[in-house]
């Protein structure tokens, strides 16, 4: 049984970041150029069939020959978020040229991590069983994850490029898939400071993990301390006005001891802050700038 405190806990988070969200939203609708294949299930959890849905957008002009694809993983403190708040910003990410997978996971307090790892796991899988059908490129593959999405991200790229780490996880397989780069936008990486921070933070941490939290768990899920050199090329940024403005340079400094090509921008200035997840708001000037600045890292990173 959830625990009250955790419930109420989420369902602030579902409020706020819900609110904030069908503000952004707001009169946006899918661009003329774009094709969409809607709530395609990809996973068999009878209780939360609509936490494993996910969409497929492609531009519509490109005739489904063959695309790089970018999956997108959404935040939402682990408690919040679905694949139809992120659907505008990922069908501007493609068109930029990309077939785009934007998926749902299943969510804490009511399932408890690794599910959301599992899910991510699943959706690659199905990227790779799908990609005839719906125009998959699976040697030049790419994710994006804002927030706790780029948490998420973080151990997922590990999970795949470092063998130790994934022996933790056995359900992650080895696949005809090539992940070429990252998109870590946002992010929040380390966990053990969660449960010093706000009362809420703590709770969020307690309610996604089957152990409230213990020093092995947060271990378990800290996303810079199981990345090696294999770790896939990333791009990381933040802004100024990103109440974890301080993690891209964390993740950035790891990312550059262990050798890992990278690049890290931190948009805005003292004089015009941004916000947490700015860049998913496609009317906003500085947004563009950044999605294309990621979509280009990604494009340089493409082998024919």
């Amino acid at each position: 049984m959830v625990k009250l405190k955790y419930k109420i806990a989420a369902y602030q988070v579902r409020k706020a970041f819900g609110n904030g969200d069908k503000k952004r939203d707001a009169g946006q609708t899918t661009p003329a150029d774009i094709i969409r294949f809607d709530n395609i299930q990809y996973g068999n959890d009878k209780k939360y069939p609509k936490w494993q849905l996910l969409d497929v957008y492609r531009p519509k002009d490109s005739d489904m020959k063959s695309l790089p694809v970018i999956v997108v993983v959404h935040g939402g403190g682990w408690v919040y978020g679905n694949k139809d708040v992120y659907q505008f910003y990922a069908m501007r990410l493609a068109q930029r040229g990309f077939a785009v997978v934007n998926y749902s996971y299943r969510l804490a307090p009511e399932v408890k991590f690794p599910a959301s790892l599992q899910d991510t796991e699943n959706v690659f899988q199905w990227l790779c069983n799908n990609s005839e059908k719906y125009g998959f490129d699976t040697q030049n593959v790419f994710a994006v994850g804002d927030s706790a999405g780029g948490h998420l991200l973080s151990l997922y790229a590990s999970a795949v490029t470092n063998d130790e780490y994934a022996k933790n996880f056995p359900f992650i397989q080895k696949k005809p898939l090539i992940l070429r780069g990252v998109g870590l936008n946002c992010g929040k990486y380390e966990m053990a400071d969660l449960l010093k921070g706000n009362i809420q933070s703590k709770l969020l941490i307690e309610a996604l993990m089957p152990e409230s939290g213990t020093d092995e768990e947060l271990e378990l899920i800290n996303g810079v301390a199981h990345i090696t050199k294999d770790f896939p090329p990333a791009f990381v940024m933040t802004c100024k006005g990103d109440f974890l403005i301080s993690q891209g340079p964390v993740m950035a400094n790891v990312l550059e001891e262990k050798g890992v090509q990278h690049q890290f921008k931190c948009y805005g200035s003292d004089e015009k802050p941004l916000w947490h997840v700015f860049h998913c708001d496609p009317k906003l000037p500085e947004a563009v700038v950044c999605n294309d600045d990621e979509c280009n890292f990604f494009k340089s990173l493409i082998q024919k």
